[in-house]
């Protein structure tokens, strides 16, 4: 079932991505910067309410920055986007919902009309520490680079816009690393052995993006991550795929929706199956935000 829900989006991507429009290019500048500021409000309120509810609140503020230059052949694209966000039940307390620093480059060489040599680089890793609760009991499962993601390598791309590439290497290097030694001390952490920090991978990936207007004022963003490491399982890909939906009320008032769904072979679950908490149970990883916001473009 997994794996057809991410053949799936594979194809809806790749059909997206074929019915796009090109934009028209500026070729007097060499630079192309934008960029979107949003601040998310999310509330729920429940008095004498028959039905029943819990109070709530959640706020998130992500950054969302693309820095692109063209010069002849070469190009180089970069993509910064950071979140943070937080949520308030009543009963429950504050918890955090949204924690992320993701940094993309890609430089390229052009090699035909939509095709390029490239030399690509990802970073991924968050603010602050996350936990698993169970009841009023919270362990501690991650922490600023705890873990972080390193993934580069040469390749080759297509790339038919600034909103739409696809970028892959057959021989891509990624570095895993946990430098909070509490949490690989007894047992391994995001494939990190015990007292270690680091992880090193060998092997292929695919990176893709694609931004569409579905119609005006609203716009949708689809990530794709796929990685494969040849050392180790390499039948085990690792995914992420990240969507986002933007909805333009005004000029500064927006409405936002995005889903990330992440598998991992490596990364440690704990769940309640039948009663037993278990600390290692693989599974598809599901994150949804939805709010209305402001927003600053530009």
């Amino acid at each position: 079932m997994k794996k057809a829900l991410l053949s799936l989006f594979l194809v809806t991507f790749c059909l997206f991505a074929y019915s796009q429009d090109v934009p028209k290019i500026d070729t007097t500048k060499n630079w192309t910067i934008h960029g979107e500021n949003t601040f998310l409000v999310n509330q729920s309120s429940f008095s004498n309410w028959s039905a029943g509810g819990v109070n709530s609140i959640a706020v998130n503020l992500v950054l969302n920055y693309d820095f692109n230059y063209k010069k002849d052949k070469w190009s180089w694209d970069n993509k910064a986007i950071v979140g943070y966000g937080l949520s308030k039940q009543d009963g429950i307390g504050m918890r955090k919902n949204d924690d992320r620093i993701i940094l993309n480059s890609l430089l390229g060489y052009k090699a035909a009309q939509y095709w390029l040599y490239t030399f690509y680089a990802n970073f991924q890793t968050q603010f602050t520490k996350g936990y698993t609760y169970d009841g009023d009991t919270r362990t501690k499962i991650s922490n600023a680079f705890a873990p972080a993601y390193l993934t580069f390598g040469p390749g080759i791309a297509y790339k038919r816009s600034d909103n739409f590439r696809v970028n892959f290497s057959p021989v891509a290097s990624r570095i895993v690393m946990v430098f909070d030694d509490d949490l690989n001390a007894t047992a391994p952490a995001f494939g990190v052995d015990p007292g270690k920090n680091i992880r090193f991978e060998f092997g292929a990936s695919l990176d893709a993006y694609y931004k569409v207007n579905l119609m005006e004022n609203i716009s949708f963003e689809n990530i794709l991550k796929l990685y494969s490491n040849y050392l180790d399982k390499p039948q085990n890909i690792y995914t992420d795929y990240t969507a986002n939906l933007f909805m333009k009320v005004n000029k500064f008032v927006t409405v936002n929706a995005g889903l990330q769904l992440i598998y991992d072979d490596n990364t440690r679950i704990t769940k309640i199956v039948n009663g037993v908490k278990e600390d290692w149970h693989k599974d598809l990883q599901v994150k949804q935000i939805f709010g209305a916001g402001l927003t600053y473009k530009f």
